[in-house]
């Protein structure tokens, strides 16, 4: 029997594969056939032995019939779906049941590839070969979007680390910054008369405010003599204004 161009189909390590299939005789068989092509094969008989060998060893690839003691095939496979352990398993079912319905079922209950009986041993390696590669490149694909979204979730949280480190130092820059009244502002007050009288305003007393003393604001206040009111004169947009009353 031929075995180097069995080898040529791994282009990765040769897999574990289990075998489910009540006939003894057809296990063997398959069984033989993957251990020359150097596969490691495990076997089970029934649905509830090959789940609890799928949950416990995690096989490369699982190869099931779907006519099973105890959990049929397709509720083995619905079941391996389920179990986070055995989810990304390729499974490969091989039935005697050749209906298009009954192939649908096997597809939708998580089967990777269906093949019907009669397969030969050779078409069940080719199809092994090729669920466990395209697993293999789904895995690759979805390390890569892992590591990218893992990036950006880094750079995201760094700018954010960065963003409050900014803030903090300006908010401590503002807090040390003395916000004040005073009568004695950096810049003088302008001599401003009474937009309602015309009369002189009296200079009372300045704030000087803003976001920091690098850009700090001055505000003067008067008040007219004839009570017209106190009035507030901004130094930066030179603008006067009414504020009580």
């Amino acid at each position: 029997m031929e075995i180097a161009p069995r080898l040529r189909l791994w282009t990765r390590m040769p897999p574990f594969a289990l075998i489910v299939d009540r006939d003894a005789d057809t296990r063997a068989m398959y069984a033989e056939y993957l251990r020359l092509s150097a596969c490691r094969v495990d076997e089970a008989e029934d649905g509830r032995e090959a789940l609890a060998k799928a949950i416990a060893h995690h096989h490369d690839v699982i190869v099931t019939e779907t006519r099973l003691p105890g959990i049929n095939g397709f509720e083995l496979c619905t079941l391996l779906r389920q179990d986070v352990t055995t989810r990304s398993i390729p499974i490969v079912v091989v039935t005697g049941d050749a209906f298009a319905d009954d192939v649908l079922r096997a597809k939708n209950s998580g089967a990777d590839a269906v093949l019907v009986k009669p397969c030969l041993p050779e078409r069940l390696l080719e199809e092994i070969a090729r669920v466990i590669d395209m697993a293999a490149t789904l895995r690759g694909r979805a390390a890569e979007v892992i590591q990218k979204v893992r990036a950006e979730v880094a750079r995201s949280d760094e700018l954010i680390d960065r963003s409050q480190a900014n803030r903090h130092k300006r908010m401590m820059r503002s807090r040390a910054y003395n916000r004040r009244d005073t009568t004695e502002p950096p810049v003088a007050p302008p001599a401003l008369v009474c937009p309602a009288c015309d009369f002189p305003l009296r200079y009372d007393r300045s704030h000087i405010g803003g976001v920091s003393e690098r850009h700090k604001e001055q505000w003067d206040y008067f008040e007219c003599a004839k009570g017209c009111g106190t009035f507030q004169y901004r130094q930066r947009t030179r603008k006067l204004r009414k504020v009580y009353p």
